[in-house]
């Protein structure tokens, strides 16, 4: 090899480990949104479906709660999302505006509103 080509070839080569850690760095930007889902009374729910979707309203993604009412979005991409638990046929509020932030746990309480009280009349 001449001069100029191990010149070229060191640039090259000085230049990608240059670039390295800000390529990785790039791969790693998820983090993971984690939390508990209760009733009215703040008991844990168990087996509630809890949705979380990009604070634009794509990219939804659902999950289940466990017997403890926890429930786990793992590796999910960095920025802002939204987030509600449904359960026996309701649905807790929006809570909105939720960030992850790179190679951290963001926790999250979800609260289901109390039941209604249903009154039915029967008139003959």
């Amino acid at each position: 090899m001449n001069r100029r080509s191990i010149a070229l070839a060191a640039f090259i080569l000085a230049f990608t480990i240059a670039a390295l850690p800000r390529i990785s760095s790039a791969r790693v930007r998820v983090g993971t949104l984690s939390g508990v889902v209760l009733d009215a009374n703040g008991e844990p729910v168990h087996h509630a479906t809890v949705t979380m979707q990009t604070s634009y309203g794509d990219r939804p993604n659902a999950t289940h709660t466990d017997s403890a009412g926890r429930f786990h979005f793992v590796r999910f991409r960095t920025g802002q999302y939204d987030l509600r638990a449904y359960s026996k046929g309701s649905f807790s509020p929006w809570v909105k505006r939720i960030t992850i932030r790179a190679n951290r746990t963001t926790e999250v309480t979800l609260r289901m509103p109390p039941a209604a009280d249903v009154t039915v009349n029967v008139t003959r």
